[in-house]
């Protein structure tokens, strides 16, 4: 393989990494929609399309395996392959989130609703917009807005957890919408897996562009490295 043509295997990578992170990205707006309207055409929507997100998955790390074989590439241009792989994998998991929501969707539209004072679709915008600003940053080769990602984190993990109290408090009151609660409970998690898939992805951004890898990272350290 010429270096031309290993450019062009790695430009092409990158696209069809974009393009399954935007139907990842879609899969959990769409779910969030349903849970909304409690539509169960749409959760049928997103179950159907997982196959594509699964193939582009397979197609993904298909090409990242021979450009890694053909071309032994070396520094940055290695750990451009190495990320893609872990953010290929993330990028699948977000739209198993997506699957996992939507079928509790379907159960809930047959449930008692619960009187749960809770902001799911709040939570859905955070998570949404960490894998978004996750995946802008890997387009652009932007550490700072992979950094911001990561900072973000602590919000959706605050959430998650005053979803949780909220929601044992109405299993344990509300018992005939103890159900509700759960599947509640349930997508909150989701939400929050969601969430954790963006700060790997930002990870996987910082290590290629600054060759630091940042995953258990200490609180205040600071993020240098090389190229």
């Amino acid at each position: 393989m010429t270096r031309t043509r290993f450019h062009q295997g790695l430009d092409d990578l990158k696209q069809k990494l974009l393009a399954m992170g935007g139907m990842a990205e879609q899969a959990v707006e769409r779910a969030i929609r349903a849970y909304d309207n409690r539509d169960i055409a749409v959760c049928e929507l997103v179950l159907r399309d997982e196959a594509q997100i699964n193939a582009a998955e397979r197609e993904v790390d298909e090409l990242s395996i021979d450009l890694l074989a053909m071309q032994q590439p070396m520094a940055v241009d290695l750990r451009f392959i190495i990320a893609c792989i872990k953010i290929n994998s993330d990028l699948e998991r977000v739209g198993d989130q997506a699957v996992n929501i939507s079928e509790r969707v379907m159960d809930m539209v047959a449930q008692t609703r619960s009187t749960l004072n809770v902001d799911i679709p709040r939570m859905a915008s955070l998570s949404i917009n960490m894998v978004r600003d996750a995946l802008n940053s890997f387009l652009t080769a932007n550490a700072e807005m992979a950094q911001s990602v990561l900072e973000r984190d602590d919000l959706v993990d605050n959430m998650n957890r005053e979803i949780f109290e909220a929601a044992d408090y109405a299993m344990t009151h509300q018992v005939e919408a103890h159900r509700d609660a759960l599947d509640t409970l349930i997508i909150a998690r989701n939400l929050e897996r969601v969430a954790d898939h963006a700060t790997n992805i930002a990870e996987d951004v910082i290590f290629w562009v600054r060759g630091t890898d940042v995953r258990h990272r200490a609180e205040g350290q600071t993020l240098t490295g090389s190229s």
